[in-house]
């Protein structure tokens, strides 16, 4: 199962995200892809990521014959607030040269001459797009240009701040990545900008910002129905509501189980059910 971007580039309907694995990076993406996942989302920023590790997974895995062009490889830019001391570009050097710098080292860490995604992680400030993000988006714009990414995007944005990206932006996300909460009924807000815009919406942190869901009488109930597992229901729920979901499970069951959450067909009643079991 695929999805498209705007501008017509395919993409695998699930990720495998590699956010906080560490020294367990290389063998945990090795295994991801060979349980199935052919969509890996990383990011150049070493307090949460270690892209190179990533990097050393795809040698590999490209060893085994897993090539890199059946794989969708995502990363993202962060600026000075989302990093510590070691950034990955001068720090003392303008945001244009910050962004070059950026995506290069990320191109060397993962051996390839073009990402199939890089998203800005998000605006320096919680309202509105600055003048600084803007000089960020328009050096990633240019990027995308160039052919160094088919595709671009947004991580960790509000629906006013995408609304302000689209009606301004010279070139749209494609993506918008976010922590999806069930109490925001599953980020509508910002997925409604995204419908609306042909932006193929990531959510990421669905089961662990949303444990109390997962034990909710009415999952577990579908999870009876199906003989599923509480994961596999919202994972259903996120991929038949248009979402690309991302998981980062170490477990290779857990791979395989997630994998397979587009083979239960939930009701519109249940989908409407689950978009409003916030509590």
């Amino acid at each position: 199962m695929t999805l498209n971007t705007s501008n017509n580039v395919q993409v695998p309907s699930f990720m495998y995200g590699t956010a906080w694995k560490k020294e367990a990076t290389k063998d945990l993406v090795e295994l991801a892809v060979e349980n199935g996942f052919t969509a890996i989302d990383t990011a150049n920023q070493l307090i949460h990521y270690d892209e190179a590790r990533v990097g050393e997974a795809l040698l590999a895995l490209k060893a085994k014959g897993i090539k890199r062009d059946s794989l969708f490889l995502q990363t993202k830019f962060t600026n000075v607030n989302g990093q510590d001391h070691r950034t990955p570009y001068d720090a003392k050097a303008n945001l244009t040269t910050q962004v070059k710098q950026s995506i290069d080292s990320s191109l060397q860490h993962l051996h390839t001459d073009h990402l199939d995604s890089y998203v800005l992680h998000g605006p320096f400030y919680r309202n509105g797009i600055s003048d600084k993000d803007w000089e960020i988006w328009s050096e990633i714009e240019e990027q995308y240009k160039s052919g160094k990414t088919k595709t671009i995007g947004v991580s960790n944005v509000s629906a006013s701040q995408l609304n302000e990206l689209c009606t301004a932006a010279k070139v749209k996300p494609m993506f918008v990545q976010n922590r999806c909460f069930a109490a925001t009924a599953w980020d509508q807000a910002v997925r409604e900008i995204c419908a609306a815009e042909k932006i193929i919406y990531q959510g990421f942190s669905l089961l662990t910002a949303n444990s109390h869901v997962l034990g909710a009488p009415l999952v577990q109930s579908l999870c009876k129905k199906f003989g599923a597992t509480p994961a596999q229901i919202i994972f259903a729920f996120s991929l038949q509501i248009g979402m690309l979901p991302l998981t980062g499970t170490s477990s290779a069951q857990h791979m395989k189980e997630d994998l397979k959450s587009n083979q239960f067909h939930l009701s519109a009643e249940d989908l409407k059910n689950i978009e409003s079991c916030a509590s």
